[in-house]
């Protein structure tokens, strides 16, 4: 099986046979996707499965990461503390007793708003950017401040509103500008162009949940909108490009996007064993990013891979899309597919590839 990289497996401490075994799982799922794999700065594997290799996925959840770039770089700057109130730079957040959320705590998913109204309801509002400030605006919390509960879509629109009022620039020119300009990565967006539709990969949604899935994710309104928190576009090997550049100290082609002390704060554990209450399992969460290593929870699984180390930092989406990086092996990975609507199997599947890749390793 050709894996597609520019490096031979062995020349960087890679065994080649579990790799292939890795994309074997990958080719039987028979989904369109792409994978990528970078050690010590080569890429191993870089192949693309029932879809072109510049095919255009929606990450999900996946796009969280790149916000919280951005606000690390607000912080870097001078022009955002964390430990600030989210309603000094934004005054009608602090309604129904949101006064007290920081920024911080919103990175940390501890700011007790999980959803601005039912879930649901945030999805078909997702596309209206006042519409979805305004219920954040309105929404009281559901959880006391610091308790651990994952936030979905107004972790994103939250902490763009915050980099925008500190910074006068929309978060969607922040990200291009600050992040994948330095990158040099020309296949990423966030929010797609019209110019651009015909790449993107259509999701196929299965479960009970598939069919509304796939019909809100594949419409034009959903992938060309500004959705901070799951609106990125891109391929396998940009996504891995910005996790590379993150295990690099911040350093990227095109200049540097964090400064290592930022890239540490930014993936300091923040929750260990803690249950969340929105997901209902032990997230081991940092400050914009979700880590690897032990799930404190019998029958838990990181789709992260069952073997990444407590170091390893990344973001899944919705079980369809993940990327990561393992400072321990210094390794790379970005995995996308179009394929979401069975959690459980799909987070056991993204569990195993992942964990093929891991167990590769040979130094």
């Amino acid at each position: 099986m050709e894996l597609g990289g520019t490096c031979a497996p062995r020349d960087v401490g890679l065994d080649e046979a579990l790799l292939v075994e890795a994309g074997e799982l990958v080719e039987a799922r028979r989904a369109a996707a792409q994978l990528c794999v970078i050690r010590d700065g080569q890429v191993v594997v870089n192949r693309a499965f029932g879809c072109e290799p510049d095919g255009l996925f929606w990450l999900f959840s996946a796009s969280k990461p790149y916000v919280a770039v951005v606000i690390h770089q607000l912080v870097e700057a001078g022009r955002l503390h964390l430990d600030d109130a989210v309603a000094a730079y934004w005054p009608e957040f602090g309604h129904n007793g949101k006064r007290e959320i920081t920024v911080r705590q919103v990175l940390q998913h501890r700011s007790g708003l999980s959803n601005a109204g039912s879930y649901v309801g945030e999805v078909r509002a997702m596309t209206d950017w006042d519409r979805s400030l305004h219920r954040i605006e309105e929404a009281p919390r559901r959880w006391p401040i610091g308790t651990v509960a994952y936030s979905p879509l107004a972790f994103g629109f939250t902490l763009a509103r915050v980099a925008q009022r500190c910074s006068g620039t929309p978060i969607e020119a922040l990200v291009r500008h600050a992040v994948l300009e330095p990158l040099g990565v020309t296949d990423t967006y966030l929010g797609l162009p019209p110019d651009q539709w015909g790449r993107h990969v259509p999701l196929k949604g299965s479960g009970p949940a598939g069919p509304f899935v796939q019909s809100v994710v594949n419409r034009r309104s959903t992938r060309q909108a500004v959705i901070p928190a799951a609106g990125i576009s891109t391929t396998a090997r940009d996504l891995a490009a910005f996790y590379q550049a993150l295990l690099h100290g911040g350093v990227a082609p095109g200049g540097r996007i964090l400064r290592p002390e930022s890239i540490l704060a930014a993936v300091h554990p923040t929750s260990e064993g803690e249950l969340d209450r929105t997901a209902q399992a032990p997230i081991r969460w940092s400050q914009g990013f979700q880590l690897g290593g032990p799930r404190w929870l019998e029958g838990a699984v990181s789709p992260l891979g069952t073997l990444s180390s407590p170091r390893t930092f990344g973001h899944n989406g919705s079980n369809c899309c993940i990327g990561w990086a393992d400072p321990d092996r210094r390794l790379v990975y970005a995995y996308v597919t179009n394929r979401a609507g069975r959690p459980r199997a799909d987070l056991l599947h993204h569990a195993a590839v992942a964990d093929k890749v891991l167990a590769a390793v040979t130094d």
